[in-house]
């Protein structure tokens, strides 16, 4: 496994991370992928709730939020602010 894959859950507020696997099964991967976090999309990590869990992540346009044990089996590369 790449050491640079982080779980999205740990990606810091307002960075960016680019899909590199998903380790969910099931209807859970079902879901995730319905979302578009396919290969390669970036997500930004936007928001924590008050409580810490769920956390808000802008996928492909849209604002999402996940908890913390959903998006632990999405594993991202962090990358440079876009721009």
């Amino acid at each position: 496994m790449n050491k640079y894959l982080i779980p999205l859950n740990q990606l810091p507020i307002g960075f960016f991370g680019k899909v590199r696997k998903l380790t969910a099964d099931g209807s859970a991967r079902r879901r995730m992928l319905d979302l578009g976090l396919i290969n390669d999309t970036t997500v930004e990590s936007l928001r924590k709730s008050p409580a810490g869990d769920p956390i808000a992540y802008e996928i492909r346009g849209a604002v999402i939020a996940l908890r913390s044990e959903e998006a632990s089996k999405i594993l991202v590369e962090s990358i440079q602010q876009l721009g």
